[in-house]
């Protein structure tokens, strides 16, 4: 099981995704722009999204310290650019 965490709208949620490969990008902003459609995403109300509503978003991924895939979708931030 996969952990995905959507920040959106000044919200952040984690949503339990089952994923039987290693996915692009690309599919987690998919995937993401589809629950929070269908209002799948816990503590988050439905928006009618945009196909390309999170094409500008950072996809971070990490391993959890029981080895669990944790993938991160948010926003750019401004500080921290070189």
């Amino acid at each position: 099981m996969t952990t995905l965490n959507i920040t959106f709208d000044g919200l952040s949620a984690d949503v339990p995704v089952e994923l039987e490969r290693m996915i692009s990008d690309t599919d987690v902003r998919r995937i993401a722009v589809e629950l929070v459609r269908s209002g799948g995403v816990p503590g988050m109300q439905r928006f009618p999204l945009r196909e390309d509503a999170f094409q500008h978003y950072v996809v971070d991924r990490f391993r959890g310290a029981r080895g669990e895939e944790r993938i991160y979708l948010r926003p750019k931030v401004p500080f921290g650019a070189c």
